[in-house]
């Protein structure tokens, strides 16, 4: 039997490289050694925390490299290339997660260390970049990344700007003389699901801006200063610079997506999408005869785009069975077999208490896949 195991993050608790490691364990454990079994672990992600995860396991070489941080500290950040291509989790350079003490800083974070992995990656010859945006503490419009890139925001005196998206209410020029020329031969793909505008009312500063730290006030202010980035932008740029203010995914990362899609010409494609195509899960299914996908919390969001439907519809095309795994879910039965899930394995139904879920995980996980072998058949005699 060939069981392919392309599982998410159980966030919180066990990357999706170790949740693949705990199932597979589980299954060799309850088949026994004598068993004709092949396990494929495929770990996968949704274009935000984890890709990079998924690009490793899927043969990518991790470098690390010292960027600015989102206070504009040193950090050092990874990045992962295989051959030509390269994979950028943004929130490992720009977010949330690396912020100094965890200080949240809406109006002064930026997302310069993402332009300066993307000058990276040209650096070592990549001429095809994928950026898995999701978890970025800016709301800059993706301003950091144009100067990581070597573009210079100016006030009305020619100084340069200081960083963070607030500090765009003072733009007066964008000179973009000085962008690295390699971009013009690069194909950069925006990793993401977020399909909101830059600005207004569901823009980044409204939707995103509180999650990072942004009052009422403070949303306003930046809403405001992205409007004045976009029309200076606009003179520098051109006409697409204004197009993509409404484009779907422009609000995304802060405005990442805007700055990607207006300048660096990116495409945006779901995240789940190209990190499957990453890791060549398509053709790992051809000859398998169970996939075992999942996430910590199987609920309305996991239907809507995220790792466990993604490889359940991959999984129905090449016409393999496919069972969940997942830390507690909240959709009924008739859900889980109409998302594609002929056997839903929750650690919930192990162990009730969620803290002690999350904090044995692995183990649970093992028994989940002994549970799976036994569901399959496959146990030993």
């Amino acid at each position: 039997m060939r069981i392919v195991i392309a599982p998410d993050k159980f966030k919180g608790s066990l990357s999706a490289p170790e949740v693949a490691e705990s199932v597979a364990a589980g299954i060799r454990a309850a088949a026994g050694p004598d068993a004709n079994l092949t396990i494929d672990q495929v770990p996968a992600a949704d274009g935000g925390e984890g890709t990079l995860d998924a690009a490793v396991a899927a043969g990518f070489t991790l470098h690390l490299t010292v960027v600015t941080g989102p206070t504009g500290e040193p950090l050092q950040a990874p990045i992962a290339i295989r051959g030509q291509q390269a994979v950028i989790e943004m929130a490992l350079a720009s977010g949330l997660a690396v912020l100094p003490g965890g200080s949240l800083d809406a109006r002064g974070a930026t997302s310069r260390g993402t332009g300066e992995l993307i000058r990276f990656a040209l650096d070592r010859g990549c001429t095809d970049i994928v950026l898995g945006v999701g978890g970025s503490a800016n709301t800059d419009g993706g301003a950091g990344v144009l100067t990581g890139l070597g573009a210079r925001l100016l006030n009305d005196d020619g100084v340069d700007l200081p960083h963070g998206g607030a500090a765009l209410a003072g733009l007066s020029r964008i000179d973009l003389a000085g962008l690295d020329p390699r971009l013009e031969a690069a194909f950069i793909t925006l990793a993401s699901d977020v399909d909101n505008p830059l600005l207004g009312p569901t823009g980044a500063a409204a939707v995103f801006g509180p999650q990072k730290g942004a009052a009422p006030a403070d949303v306003e202010e930046l809403d405001a200063a992205l409007a004045r980035f976009v029309s200076v932008l606009a003179d520098a740029a051109g006409p697409r610079a204004a197009h993509m203010v409404t484009a779907p995914g422009a609000g995304a990362a802060g405005g990442v997506g805007y700055a990607a899609l207006a300048v660096l010409n990116a495409r945006r494609r779901p995240g789940i999408d190209v990190v499957l195509e990453l890791t060549g899960l398509a053709a790992k299914l051809r000859d398998a005869d169970l996939v075992i996908t999942g996430e910590g919390s199987l609920d309305e969001q996991s239907l809507g785009g995220k790792t466990p439907m993604g490889v359940a519809n991959a999984a129905a095309a090449a016409k393999v069975r496919a069972v969940a795994v997942c830390g507690r879910t909240v959709l009924t039965p008739e859900q889980l077999t109409t998302a594609g899930f002929e056997r839903t394995f929750a650690l919930t139904d192990l162990e009730p208490d969620v803290e002690r879920c999350i904090a044995n995980a692995a183990t649970l996980l093992e028994q989940v896949g002994r549970d799976i072998a036994r569901h399959v058949g496959l146990t030993a005699h």
